[in-house]
C-alpha cells in the first residue's frame, strides 16, 4: 500500500485574500544561554503573511528554528541567524520576522559590607526584529531600587528640631546629653516614607553591537541609583543601606534624570526610554515618571 500524502492545510489558498502583519506562536517554553548561564525562558516567534493569497504559515518550522538558541550564548549574530531561517522557510510568504525572548536573569550580588552575596532575579527581554535585511535588537530590563521622598524626610527632620526644642528650651546642653537624646526615640520622633521602586528600561541597541550588554546596563543602572535593594544581610549592611538611602534621597523625577544621564554614558545605546514606578508607602497609588532619548526616531 502506497502511503498517503498528509495534506498541507496551510498551503491551500485563503478564501479571504488578505495579507496579515504577525503570525507566530506566543509563550513557547525553551532553555536559552545568556552570558554562559542557561535560563529557563519562554519565546514569541512570528512572521508577517505578505502573501494575501496563503491561508497560513508553517509554525512547526519557527518552532524547530528555535532549537538554534539552546547550544550558544545569546548574540546579536545569534538572533539574526534564526530570524534568518524563519524567512527563509517562508520564502515567497514572508518579508519580516520577529523574536522576543522573555527570561529572569539571576545575578549573584555582594552586600554592601559584610562578606555575605545573595542572588537578584532581573526580568529580561530581547527583542528582535528582521525586515528587508534590517535588523533590530531591544533589550527590556526590570531594576529594582529602595527610594525616599525628599518630602518626607525634610517635614521629618523638622518634627525632630521641634521635639529637640521642646525637651531642651531654655538648658544649659552638654555633648553627653545631646548624645543620648540623638540615641533616645526622641531622637528620631518621626522617620521619612521610602518604597520599594522600580526602573522599566526599554533599550534599542547599536546595529554594530556583537554581545547584548545585559549586565552592563544594569549596573549602570543601578550605579546611577544609588540604592539597588539587597539580598543576604547582616546588621552592617542594614546599616549602610539606611545611609545610603538618608544620602541619596529622590523624587520618581529625580530617579528617571538619573537613568537618563546614566544610560547616554553607555556605549551601544541608539535610544531608550525609562519609567520609573515609585509604589508608595504614603499613598494608595504609584509615583510615576518617563523620560526618552532618540525613542521616536529610532
Amino acid at each position: 500500500m502506497n502511503a498517503l500524502t498528509l495534506p498541507d492545510i496551510a498551503a491551500q489558498a485563503s478564501r479571504q485574500a488578505l495579507p496579515l502583519d504577525w503570525v507566530g506562536m506566543c509563550g513557547i517554553a525553551l532553555p536559552v544561554l545568556i552570558d554562559g548561564q542557561r535560563l529557563s525562558a519562554t519565546a514569541d516567534a512570528g512572521v508577517s503573511l505578505d502573501d494575501g493569497e496563503a491561508r497560513g504559515i508553517h509554525m512547526s518550522r519557527l518552532y524547530l528554528a528555535l532549537e538554534m538558541l539552546e547550544q550558544e550564548n545569546l548574540k546579536p549574530a545569534l538572533l539574526r541567524r534564526v530570524l534568518r531561517s524563519f524567512l527563509d522557510s517562508h520564502e515567497g510568504l514572508s518579508r519580516s520576522a520577529y523574536l522576543k525572548i522573555r527570561a529572569d536573569l539571576l545575578l549573584k550580588r555582594p552586600a554592601l559590607i559584610s562578606p555575605l552575596a545573595g542572588w537578584k532575579s532581573y526580568p529580561v527581554s530581547i527583542e528582535a526584529r528582521l525586515k528587508n535585511a534590517m535588523f533590530h535588537v531591544e533589550l527590556k530590563i526590570d531594576v529594582a531600587y529602595s527610594s525616599t521622598c525628599p518630602c518626607s524626610a525634610a517635614l521629618s527632620r523638622q518634627l525632630i528640631q521641634q521635639q529637640f526644642v521642646d525637651d531642651f528650651a531654655n538648658r544649659s546642653l552638654e555633648h553627653a546629653d545631646v548624645l543620648a537624646w540623638l540615641g533616645s526615640t526622641k531622637g528620631m520622633v518621626a522617620t521619612p516614607h521610602s518604597q520599594r521602586s522600580t526602573a522599566h528600561l526599554s533599550l534599542r541597541l547599536d546595529d554594530y553591537l556583537d554581545d547584548l550588554p545585559l549586565i552592563a546596563l544594569i549596573n549602570d543602572a543601578e550605579a546611577a541609583l544609588g540604592t539597588a535593594v539587597q539580598t543576604a544581610v547582616k546588621r552592617a549592611d542594614e546599616q549602610a543601606f539606611a545611609l545610603a538611602n538618608g544620602q541619596n534621597l529622590m523624587f520618581c523625577e529625580d530617579a528617571a534624570r538619573r537613568l537618563n544621564l546614566a544610560l547616554k554614558r553607555s556605549p551601544g545605546l541608539h535610544a531608550f526610554h525609562v519609567r520609573v514606578v515609585h509604589a508608595e508607602s504614603l499613598h494608595a497609588h504609584d509615583a510615576v515618571a518617563e523620560s526618552r532619548w532618540n525613542w521616536e526616531a529610532a
